[in-house]
């Protein structure tokens, strides 16, 4: 079976707002209540994916969510015409468009059973988040309903998840059996844990992982207090490498000595703290890049936000590492600046999936042809502009409904209207 890695990004949704609701995620709330551009916005996505797409990588897609979320108003016993003023920016979130907080994904080479298993992550720390995954699991179960997925709903609850954001596979390739590295949190300083480590536990049990091959990480308290408030800010595993922060880990030398015992042919990139610190790497998203296998030999890539290479420290750090014999061979800059001051990267907007591109519902793959048509959809369907008292108008309700049926039509998805 031709297995690859995958990327599917979400969708910049059209409600993309700059509401401030991400306790811990220290651009979501500087950046409150500014304007935002949702057009802009999602056709930076789009032109992301354009660009990995000519690199040779694997590209698929996730669709944004009804927004306002009438029917998680219903159940709060309310309205959009009438809801409470702290209700109504979670109503109109568009962080589904962070794909990393979908689901854990474990491939079919680690698995028990053969195949691959998505959980889709539950979400139930923030609010704005926890309604996501009713439609994130109708998507999901669309996408891969073929024999070769399993798709798991979320752990109950009880126990916080927050998806692939805090998980890393390393492997001698993709196809290869590899181990999965679940990094959870304990205690934050001002700010909330949000993975626990239960939920971390159940999944790798759903996923019928070898315990012996998955390994349970604590993320630093200091991490998680400077605003790295998922492991994907502060560490990006692809293939053999580990590409992480200096504090990123609780107890770094024991995660470093287990992956080396399952997996010797792991590389550790480790960025001292004497070169770059805690807040320049969350600052500058340099973690929350797409770590990348080029096709032909050509080595691993990263896929940065430019505020990586507007960061002094960062940008010099990651030049003296390509010019070195490291495995991290290029660097590559995209412009996301407005998922950026929401809080999301390049890595926030994508789930990275090792399948065959078989077995996956065409509609949520694309080739550039298809990135052209949404393209021609986002630029006469989503807003231009959204300020914070714009969520109170009818016409940008009606106009966010069209926007998402366009959406669906485009991709002959009418399934998930």
């Amino acid at each position: 079976m031709p297995i690859a890695e995958i990327n599917f990004d979400g969708i910049i949704g059209p409600s993309h707002n700059y509401s401030g609701l991400s306790l811990g995620n220290i651009a979501s709330a500087t950046n409150k209540g500014l304007v935002s551009h949702p057009r802009a916005a999602a056709l930076q996505g789009l032109e992301k994916m354009r660009h990995n797409i000519r690199l040779g990588l694997a590209q698929g897609l996730l669709l944004p969510h009804r927004r306002p979320d009438r029917a998680w108003l219903t159940k709060l016993g309310t309205t959009i015409e009438h809801v409470p003023a702290s209700l109504r920016p979670a109503a109109f979130s568009a962080s589904a468009m962070w794909a990393a907080n979908a689901a854990s994904i474990s491939p079919a080479p680690d698995t028990r059973d053969g195949r691959c298993h998505l959980t889709v992550a539950n979400l139930r720390t923030m609010a704005h988040r926890s309604h996501e995954w009713p439609e994130t699991l109708a998507q999901l179960r669309l996408a891969f309903a073929a024999d070769a997925f399993t798709v798991h709903p979320p752990v109950p609850a009880t126990f916080g998840d927050e998806g692939a954001a805090n998980h890393m596979r390393l492997s001698a390739s993709h196809g290869a059996p590899g181990v999965e590295v679940f990094v959870y949190g304990h205690r934050g300083g001002t700010y909330p844990v949000r993975q626990h480590e239960e939920a971390s536990r159940a999944v790798a049990r759903l996923h019928g992982l070898d315990p012996e091959r998955a390994l349970f990480v604590c993320q630093s308290e200091a991490a998680i207090a400077a605003g790295a408030f998922h492991n994907d800010v502060v560490a990006v595993a692809n293939e053999h490498v580990l590409f992480c922060h200096e504090q990123a880990f609780e107890d770094r030398p024991a995660f470093y000595a287990d992956l080396k015992r399952l997996l010797p042919e792991a590389e550790i990139v480790e960025v001292p703290a004497s070169a770059v610190t805690l807040e320049d790497a969350i600052r500058s998203y340099l973690f929350n890049a797409q770590l990348v296998t080029l096709p032909d030999g050509a080595g691993m890539a990263l896929i940065l936000p430019e505020e990586a290479r507007d960061t002094p420290s960062v940008w010099r750090w990651l030049e003296t590492m390509v010019a070195g014999n490291g495995p991290i061979r290029r660097l590559h800059v995209v412009d996301v600046r407005q998922s950026m001051a929401n809080g999301g990267g390049p890595a926030c907007l994508r789930l990275r999936i090792v399948a065959d591109p078989a077995t996956v519902d065409a509609r949520f793959l694309v080739d550039e042809a298809k990135l052209d048509r949404l393209a021609e959809v986002i630029e006469a369907h989503w807003p231009e502009a959204i300020a914070p008292n714009d969520l109170l108008e009818p016409a940008l309700w009606a106009q966010l409904d069209g926007a998402r049926a366009a959406l669906l039509q485009a991709l002959d998805l009418a399934e998930l209207a």
